[in-house]
C-alpha cells in the first residue's frame, strides 16, 4: 500500500511539475505569436476543381491545365500574412526590404521559411508548415464558401488586393484589403507566398491530399504581389523558384 501511495505521489508530482512548465512556456510566448496562433482559420475539407476553371478566362495559361479534381482534408491556414513583427520575434532579425511590423515579412526563401516554422514550432509546441498548393488554391478560392471568383473572394482585384496598379510599389500592412469567403486576407497580391510542393504539372487525374513530385529543382509560391498585373495575382496562377530564392515581394502564410 505505502508502495502504491508513493507511485501516486510521484505521479502526482509530474504532472504539476509538467503542467507548471506548459504554463511557463506559453507566458513565455510572444503576445505577437500568441496572436498568430489565435488568427488560424480552419478550413472545412471538401472536393474542387483546381487550375484552369472557367473564371480565369483567356488569363488561363498553359501551367494551369488542366483544370483537375482534387480532394482535401480539414486544415487550418493563417487569416494573414506572417508579419515582420511575428518572423523577428522568432528568428531574432527582420530581412525584409520594406520595413514595418504590421507589413507582411519578404525577401525570405523557402529555406529560410523552413528554419522560422522549425523554431516557431519549438517556441509553441505547434506543428505549423507551409501549405501544400492544393490547400493554397482552395482556401484562396473560399473552400467550400466559394463564389468561383478570378481572384481571392473577388473578381476585382482592386477590392481584394495590393498589385501592380495599387500599391504604390510597396507592401502594405496585412489585412487592409477585402477578405475572401473563409475570412483570409491578401492572398491575391501584397506577397506571394511560398507552399510546400515541389514543381510539377498537372493532369487530368483526381487527386487525394496531393503534396506535389517528390523530386524537382524548384518549389512553387501563389498569389501574386505588390509588383504584379492582375493575371498574376488570380487563384489559379502557379510560379516557382529554387528553394534559396528571396525577393522583396515574397514572403508566407502558415498551415497547420
Amino acid at each position: 500500500m505505502n508502495n502504491q501511495k508513493a507511485l501516486l505521489a510521484i505521479a502526482l508530482l509530474a504532472f504539476t511539475l509538467c503542467t507548471k512548465a506548459q504554463e511557463t512556456v506559453q507566458n513565455e510566448i510572444p503576445a505577437t505569436i500568441k496572436e498568430l496562433i489565435t488568427s488560424m482559420v480552419t478550413i472545412e475539407g471538401g472536393t474542387f476543381s483546381m487550375g484552369a476553371t472557367p473564371e480565369q478566362g483567356s488569363d488561363a495559361e498553359d501551367d494551369d491545365l488542366p483544370a483537375h479534381k482534387v480532394t482535401l482534408s480539414s486544415y487550418s491556414i493563417g487569416r494573414y500574412e506572417v508579419t515582420q513583427e511575428q518572423w523577428e520575434a522568432v528568428m531574432g532579425s527582420n530581412p525584409s526590404q520594406f520595413k514595418g511590423a504590421k507589413l507582411p515579412v519578404e525577401n525570405v526563401s523557402w529555406d529560410d521559411c523552413q528554419e522560422f516554422i522549425s523554431r516557431l514550432n519549438k517556441m509553441t509546441g505547434k506543428k505549423f508548415r507551409l501549405p501544400t498548393e492544393a490547400e493554397w488554391e482552395y482556401a484562396a478560392r473560399g473552400g467550400k464558401s466559394s463564389n468561383q471568383c478570378k481572384f481571392s473572394g473577388s473578381n476585382d482585384l482592386q477590392a481584394v488586393g495590393w498589385n501592380y496598379d495599387n500599391s504604390g510599389s510597396a507592401t502594405h500592412p496585412v489585412g487592409q484589403k477585402n477578405p475572401n469567403e473563409l475570412g483570409l486576407y491578401d492572398m491575391s497580391g501584397n506577397v506571394w507566398e511560398w507552399c510546400s510542393d515541389r514543381k510539377g504539372h498537372y493532369t487530368n487525374a483526381a487527386q487525394t491530399n496531393p503534396k506535389g513530385p517528390s523530386l524537382g529543382d524548384t518549389r512553387i509560391y501563389r498569389g501574386g504581389g505588390w509588383a504584379d498585373d492582375a493575371a498574376c495575382c488570380r487563384v489559379a496562377y502557379r510560379n516557382n523558384s529554387f528553394q534559396n530564392y528571396k525577393r522583396n515581394h515574397l514572403g508566407l502564410r502558415l498551415a497547420m
